[in-house]
């Protein structure tokens, strides 16, 4: 299979730079695979957990958002957060959206609706993460 680089990218620090098979991107308008020889693109990321096959191996990643390039030299992703799985605090997650849940009488208008939608991908996250994403 023909591989090609990818880098993700958050404000902390460079999660990942190598030469993949294949990259899974949670996108706003729907996931999508990336393959080597992808056209070119830009595309906006959801929440969700972004999955890296490499050498037949496959590395799940956290990412809150962000914006996802194809270009001739690769895929670059631009992450809020990005967060490996084996990194991840489970309670701490957990915390959070009990958290975030709590918070929402708070809100109103724009406010809430964004809450809520952020509140809901931190969810499906969640949910991701109790069923499908350790297999």
């Amino acid at each position: 299979m023909a591989t090609f680089h990818f880098d993700l990218v958050s404000p902390e620090k460079l999660a990942f730079s190598g030469d993949v098979d294949q990259v899974d991107v949670p996108g706003v308008e729907g996931d999508f695979g990336v393959l080597a020889g992808h056209a070119p693109v830009v595309a906006a990321v959801r929440p969700g957990i972004l999955t890296v096959f490499s050498g037949g191996t496959k590395q799940k990643i956290i990412v809150l958002g962000g914006l996802a390039e194809v270009s001739d030299k690769g895929l670059t992703v631009l992450a809020d957060v990005a967060t490996s799985l084996q990194d991840l605090d489970r309670a701490k997650f957990a915390e959070e959206i009990s958290g975030m849940e709590a918070k929402l009488a708070e809100k109103d208008g724009s406010e809430l609706d964004r809450a809520v939608e952020r509140l809901d991908h931190f969810r499906s996250i969640q949910h991701e993460l109790n069923t499908t994403a350790l297999h």
